[in-house]
C-alpha cells in the first residue's frame, strides 16, 4: 500500500485530491498535515499532523519527522508557497516528489515573468506593464487606454486583482495592499477564461484536459468579481486551445514534468490569452474529472512511482465535451451535462409562453 503525505490536507484542493485517490481502483495510506488547526479537523486523511507554516524554522525538521514515523513514500503539495518551498528543498526531503524543476515554477509563480517569456514567444497575451511608481501607473493608463486590469504577480485566487478605470482607485488600491513593485496593470479583456489541465513526464504529455468556467463561485464579495473558487466548469474539446495551452507550457520549459494548469481568458476576437501557469498542483475542482471518468491524481501517482499507469485512448480531452460540475459552500458537487441545463432552460421559455396574459 503506498503511503503519501498531503499536505495543505484540509483545503478544498487536496480534499479532491484525497477523494480521488480513494476512488481508484487500490488502496492507499494517506497522511495529512495543514498549518491551520481548523482546517486540519476538515482532512478526509487516514492521519493528521498539525505543522507551522513553510516560513518557520521547524517546518523542515518536522516534515521529516512525520515522514519518518508514518513512512512516507511521496509527497504531494496543493498549495502555491509549500510548492514553492519543497521545490528549493527537493533534495533534503527523503521522499519521492513529481515537480518540474525549479526554474519552470520561479517563472510560473511570477506572473510577469511568465508574460515575458510568452511574449518572447509571440505568443498573444493581454499588453502588461511592471507598476512600480505611481508614475509607470499612469503610464499604464496612457498606454492600455481608460480601463485596465490590475493584479499581484504572485499568489493565487485572482490575488490583488481588480478591473479599474480610474486612477486614484488604482493607486488607493495598490497603497492599500502594499504593491508598489508587486502588482502589474494590464489590457482588459473579457470575462470568459478557461483552463487547461496537463500532466507531463519527461517532456512527454501523458494526458490533458480543458475546462471552461461558466462563473466563480461567490463573486459578489470580490472587487475584481474573481475570487478563485470555481462555481461551474464545463469540458471542452478545442484543438486550438491544446495548441495555444502547450505553446505556453513550451515557451517557459522545453521539457515539461510533473503538473501543468494554464489558465486562459478570451479577448475581443475570441482567443485565448495565456495569463498564469498553475504550476505543480492540480486545480480546484480537479475531482470534477475523476468524476467525469478521468482519474488524473490516480495516474499522477502512478506515475511518481514508476509505474505504467493505464491510460484513455485519447490523451488530449479524453472526457467528451459538455460535461458540467457545478458547486458550492456547503453543497455537495453535481456532475450533470450541457444537454439537461437546455432541458431545463426550454422547459422555462416553455411555462412563460403558456402564462395567461
Amino acid at each position: 500500500m503506498k503511503r503519501i503525505l498531503i499536505t495543505g490536507a484540509g483545503g478544498a484542493p487536496s480534499t479532491n485530491f484525497v477523494r480521488s485517490l480513494r476512488s481508484a481502483s487500490e488502496k492507499f495510506y494517506l497522511v495529512g498535515c495543514d498549518a491551520n488547526p481548523y482546517y486540519l479537523m476538515r482532512a478526509e486523511t487516514d492521519a493528521r499532523y498539525l505543522v507551522p507554516t513553510v516560513h518557520d524554522k521547524n517546518f523542515l525538521p518536522l516534515i521529516k519527522n512525520i515522514i519518518r514515523t508514518e513512512r512516507i513514500e511521496f509527497i504531494h503539495i496543493q498549495n502555491d508557497d509549500e510548492i514553492g518551498w519543497f521545490s528549493k528543498y527537493r533534495n533534503r526531503i527523503p521522499a519521492k516528489l513529481f515537480l518540474p524543476d525549479q526554474k519552470t515554477i520561479t517563472i510560473c509563480q511570477n506572473k510577469f515573468q511568465s508574460y515575458l517569456k510568452w511574449k518572447k514567444a509571440n505568443l498573444r497575451i493581454p499588453k502588461t506593464f511592471p507598476i512600480k511608481t505611481p508614475a509607470d501607473l499612469k503610464a499604464a493608463f496612457k498606454k492600455l487606454g481608460s480601463s485596465l486590469w490590475l493584479r499581484s504577480t504572485t499568489g493565487a485566487a485572482g490575488r490583488g486583482s481588480m478591473p479599474t478605470d480610474n486612477f486614484k482607485s488604482a493607486k488607493a488600491w495598490i497603497d492599500f495592499h502594499k504593491g508598489w513593485g508587486e502588482f502589474t496593470a494590464a489590457e482588459r479583456l473579457t470575462d470568459m477564461s478557461i483552463t487547461w489541465m496537463s500532466l507531463w513526464h519527461k517532456g512527454k504529455l501523458i494526458v490533458a484536459q480543458g475546462r471552461k468556467r461558466l462563473y466563480w463561485e461567490m463573486a459578489k464579495v470580490a472587487a475584481s468579481g474573481i475570487t478563485g473558487v470555481t462555481g461551474g466548469g464545463e469540458t471542452v474539446d478545442d484543438p486550438s486551445l491544446d495548441t495555444i495551452a502547450i505553446a505556453a507550457i513550451s515557451a517557459i520549459d522545453k521539457k515539461p514534468h510533473g503538473l501543468f494548469g494554464v489558465d486562459l481568458t478570451y479577448d475581443k476576437n475570441g482567443i485565448p490569452n495565456p495569463t498564469e501557469i498553475n504550476i505543480g498542483r492540480f486545480f480546484t475542482t480537479h475531482l470534477f474529472f475523476t468524476q467525469a471518468g478521468i482519474n488524473m491524481p490516480h495516474i499522477y501517482v502512478q506515475l511518481a512511482f514508476g509505474q505504467k499507469p493505464n491510460l484513455p485512448k485519447k490523451r488530449i480531452n479524453p472526457i467528451p465535451p459538455g460535461r458540467i460540475w457545478i458547486r458550492g459552500v456547503d453543497f455537495l458537487p453535481v456532475l450533470t451535462d450541457r444537454s439537461t441545463i437546455e432541458k431545463h432552460k426550454k422547459n422555462l421559455e416553455t411555462r412563460i409562453k403558456l402564462q395567461t396574459p
